[in-house]
């Protein structure tokens, strides 16, 4: 390729040295393994439900390929090496996923996709003055690197506010309090399949970079443990409240995400204050991410199979009921396929005629 040697540092590593102007690298081991091993069972398993679900919708073209787009991207952030390779790839996957939001092109998804643009932009930029810093510091973004110089230099006000600055970038993708906003907006809107890699893949890329920056550089640091403690506490706290009070079932799952992203959280903290044990720590985090994920997919699919169903058979016994007769039982195999050409607002509307005129027949 003109212009571009790639040449392999070790049988696990790759480096691109031109590409976007400082290099990108990639590597993988058994802790990138995890995060992308998780992502292709549930990028399968999501595109499997979309060929039934985005059957009758609109723009399914631009679904699958930003789709596409967007798994290569969080590939590339799960399997990068160093912070700038991270960014890169952070920033491809939220512009893509944008258009998941945005899908319907309805009112309240524009605004609940401003939103969760607007917190990966603002998010980003952060992050991205928080590795200038980190550069100038250490004259380097690799991961292992930044490991080793570590272990030569002590916390000083400069590193606290790089890192807090690449903390909020994760953060705001991971849906961390408080910029957790726009998960419970999102959600709700987005087709169920991008509502679960929404929630159970793409909040983990923020997880990533939490756990990479904490065991990289500020493991053993008491400072920075609680504060990732204190970060996972509030956000554990307000993604419960917030379910509870929840009147949308898509609502609660995302804010039930919010809340299992504090015990993830939790975890990494621990990290920071376990030096000697920071690995038990790091197990359990990754243990718990991996369990929310898989869980989470699973809840999305099973909301979306079982709803659908629901409504057929309540508005199956609702018109029995309404006549007196049992025989519009027999049309229920046949209902799918009517169940497709009615729009929502006018099935709505239906249900509660039914409803309204139900007490008059008994």
């Amino acid at each position: 390729m003109s212009g571009m040697v790639m040449a392999a540092q070790a049988a696990d590593r790759i480096y691109l040295p031109e590409l976007c102007g400082y290099g990108l690298s990639f590597e993988l081991d058994g802790f990138r393994v995890v995060f992308v091993a998780v992502t292709f069972f549930a990028w399968l398993a999501a595109l499997a439900l979309s060929c039934e679900y985005m059957k009758h919708e609109k723009h399914r073209g631009r679904y699958y390929m930003f789709t596409v787009v967007t798994l290569a991207a969080t590939g590339g952030v799960f399997l990068s090496a160093d912070f700038f390779t991270a960014f890169i790839f952070f920033e491809i996957m939220s512009f893509t996923s944008y258009t998941w939001v945005a899908q319907t092109e309805k009112p309240l998804a524009l605004r609940a996709a401003d939103t969760y643009l607007a917190v990966a932009v603002i998010g980003g930029l952060v992050m991205l003055m928080g590795m200038f810093l980190l550069y100038h510091m250490a004259g380097t973004l690799d991961f292992e690197e930044l490991g080793r110089w570590m272990e030569q230099q002590t916390a000083s006000p400069m590193l606290y506010a790089a890192g807090g600055c690449i903390l909020t970038g994760f953060g705001a993708k991971a849906g961390v309090f408080p910029l957790h906003i726009w998960l419970p907006k999102a959600h709700p809107v987005a087709p169920a399949p991008a509502s679960a890699l929404l929630s159970g893949v793409l909040t983990k890329t923020g997880i990533y970079g939490v756990i990479v920056l904490t065991v990289r550089i500020f493991a053993g640091d008491m400072k920075w443990g609680n504060l990732i403690l204190m970060l996972g506490v509030c956000t554990m706290f307000a993604g419960a409240v917030l379910a509870v009070f929840a009147l949308d079932l898509k609502r609660t799952l995302a804010c039930s995400s919010v809340s299992q992203i504090g015990f993830i959280m939790t975890g990494i903290g621990m990290c920071g204050l376990l030096y000697g044990e920071h690995a038990l720590a790091a197990h359990g985090a990754m243990l718990h991410m991996v369990n929310h994920s898989l869980i989470k997919l699973v809840l999305l699919h099973f909301w979306l199979s079982h709803l659908l169903e629901s409504l057929q058979i309540l508005l199956v016994l609702l018109c029995s009921q309404l006549l007196n007769s049992s025989f519009l039982l027999l049309l229920y195999p046949l209902l799918p396929d009517l169940w497709i050409h009615l729009p929502e607002p006018g099935l709505i509307l239906i249900l509660l005629l039914f409803l309204l005129l139900l007490p008059q027949n008994t």
